[in-house]
């Protein structure tokens, strides 16, 4: 199917994952930009936001009908989910295939997914520590499904963007970081915080310089 290009300025995103730690601070970053925010998780009374603009769905994002349901009357979808300690999930390629089925049922355009430094060419971005120790042993199947869900979005023909953050501090969003450095950096502190991933992601809806693309993101 055709899907249409999305509008200039998006009013209405639908976020899965809303209640993680980069996802709720998206959501809040989406409503200070005065955007409509639906926040799609398994228990999203845990997010602790509360606004006239924000709509709340307790569901699952591996249900693919509840998904469905839940796309129609938004302009674009973001995707931070994550599965916590559970390291063998695959809730990041299965979640976000069913939004890619569902925002192409419904002509949803505009995707703009959470991935991790590292996935694919950004590898070489990668010191020891994170290539043979975390991405090599312990976070192994957590890096094969970031790759995985890579790979469906870019195969999804939507207008999408892909944001690879380095890993998460906590901390004051801050601005002071590197984006869409070449794969063969090396100069990279490797640590973001994660108020300025979301702001990242919030500000993807409407900026135009990463369409297409997957971008990393770090200090």
């Amino acid at each position: 199917m055709t899907v249409p290009s999305h509008p200039a300025q998006p009013r209405s995103v639908i976020v899965f994952g809303a209640t993680g730690s980069v996802g709720s601070l998206a959501v809040q970053s989406l409503l200070d930009e005065g955007h409509a925010v639906t926040a799609f998780a398994r228990r999203p009374e845990r997010l602790g936001v509360q606004h006239a603009r924000l709509r709340r769905i307790a569901s699952d994002a591996l249900d693919f009908e509840s998904v469905s349901a839940a796309m129609p009357g938004h302009d674009a979808a973001i995707v931070t989910l994550g599965a916590g300690s559970a390291l063998r999930s695959r809730i990041r390629s299965e979640g976000t295939l069913n939004v890619i089925r569902a925002m192409q049922v419904h002509g949803v355009p505009r995707l703009v997914v959470q991935s991790t430094l590292g996935a694919h060419e950004s590898w070489g971005n990668l010191d020891f520590w994170w290539k043979r120790v975390m991405f090599g042993a312990l976070l192994r199947p957590v890096h094969r499904d970031h790759e995985l869900q890579e790979q469906l979005v870019r195969a999804s023909g939507l207008d999408w963007t892909i944001v690879r953050p380095s890993a998460f501090v906590d901390g004051p969003a801050t601005g002071a970081f590197r984006v869409g450095f070449a794969p063969v950096e090396r100069n990279l502190k490797l640590r973001i915080a994660r108020a300025d991933v979301a702001e990242f992601l919030a500000r993807q809806l409407c900026e135009r310089a990463w369409s297409g693309r997957a971008v990393g993101i770090s200090t």
